[in-house]
């Protein structure tokens, strides 16, 4: 994640004691040394849309082979010892999870935050009362433009009408609770309207996703942008996110799954605002770029470990047979030393990037569904000049 409000204005959160910082660099086996990853945890497989661009393939019917409530306890005890320090329940749909309540119980007594990924159709004005009860930190709602797209998009007409209301719900018991927006072809247009939203509905967070092309994500790779429509988007939100600060009511907007967006900052300010500029990147350099298979780890619903919620394509290990902390500690993991240490084995136009250090290859996800683990993200949008740029700070 890629914190633009932060940049701009030096604004803090929780999060992003976890992204920027010094203990952040030597980390190899969590967001931060002496802590593990952030795990987001796909408890269930089911759900009652079907997005396009689901990583996880989810479906109506739950499969079998979904971890049980004891199995679940089990792993979050896991977690705990572990020193995870945000257990992200996402599914499929988790509201759809009989036991969700009772999992949330036992992460929070265990001393985990607990952060909950849904689609918000099912955040009823009593699940808002009982996630807040509960203790969770937030909730991320995902919408993917206004009503007739976002609908289209997500597989189900009235989605966006019970999204909404669903947000709307966790705002009126003071639930925190911001937006997640996955940028294609058929919604970066509307943009605007979708932050006049924001601003109209005092929705205090939301982050931008690029396209993966993972899951069902891989049937829709022509939706993704061109560079120059990128950088057309990127530059949009960083005008809406100076509108927001200029007026006193900065939001919390953050980029996700490409790491570009960071030098593509740096290089809009290094000229006029070369002190800001400085600041952006030794933030970058705390950071280190993309973490995966470090700072971030994903749990399927089977208890399949991965590097992140992308790359499905290698199973680190599952949590029936070995404690996480023995999968994501095992030195004799190929896979998971070569991805600690990349920068190495990257090629194609990451091998002679000035960025190298600062975004770290971006998403392996990606490049491996273009046909190399280890050549260049396609995502990536910087030219070849951007990336040649010296660096000053």
């Amino acid at each position: 994640m890629f914190n633009l409000t932060k940049m701009l204005t030096n604004f803090n959160t929780y999060g992003d004691q976890l992204r920027y910082h010094k203990k952040c660099q030597n980390s190899i086996t969590g967001a931060r040394e002496g802590i593990g990853p952030v795990v987001a945890w796909n408890i269930n497989s089911q759900c009652n849309l079907r997005c396009k661009h689901c990583y996880s393939n989810s479906a109506a019917e739950e499969k079998k082979e979904t971890l049980t409530t004891e199995a679940a306890f089990n792993l979050i005890e896991q977690l705990a010892d572990f020193k995870v320090p945000v257990l992200l329940m996402s599914g499929g749909e988790p509201l759809l999870r009989d036991d969700l309540y009772l999992l949330i119980a036992k992460a929070k007594k265990l001393g985990l935050r607990v952060v909950i990924s849904s689609n918000g159709t099912q955040i009823t004005p009593q699940v808002a009362v009982k996630l807040k009860k509960l203790g969770v930190s937030y909730v991320g709602i995902s919408l993917d433009g206004l009503p007739e797209v976002n609908d289209d998009f997500r597989g189900k007409k009235g989605a966006f009408k019970a999204a909404l209301n669903g947000i709307r719900n966790c705002q009126k018991v003071g639930q925190k609770v911001g937006l997640r927006f996955t940028i294609t072809k058929s919604n970066y247009q509307q943009l605007d309207e979708l932050f006049k939203l924001i601003e109209q509905e005092e929705i205090p967070r939301i982050c931008f996703y690029h396209l993966v092309y993972s899951g069902r994500g891989k049937n829709i790779k022509s939706a993704e942008l061109s560079s120059v429509q990128k950088k057309q988007v990127i530059d949009q939100i960083i005008a809406w996110t100076k509108y927001f600060i200029n007026h006193d009511n900065p939001k919390e907007i953050l980029t996700v799954d490409n790491h570009a967006d960071g030098p593509y900052l740096y290089l809009k300010l290094k000229d006029q605002f070369p002190s800001q500029a400085a600041y952006v990147y030794q933030q970058l350099l705390l950071s280190g770029g993309n973490r995966s298979g470090s700072a971030i780890a994903n749990i399927d619903h089977q208890g399949n470990v991965y590097a992140d919620q992308f790359s499905r394509f290698i199973v680190l290990g599952n949590i029936r047979d070995k404690n996480f902390a023995e999968i994501w500690t095992d030195q004799d993991n190929n896979f998971l030393n070569k991805l600690r240490h990349r920068q190495q084995y990257l090629q194609g136009k990451c091998e002679n990037c000035n960025f190298l250090a600062v975004c770290n290859g971006n998403l392996r996800a990606r490049a491996y569904a273009a046909g190399d683990l280890w050549g260049e993200d396609p995502g990536c949008y910087l030219s070849e000049a951007e990336i040649k740029t010296k660096i000053f700070n």
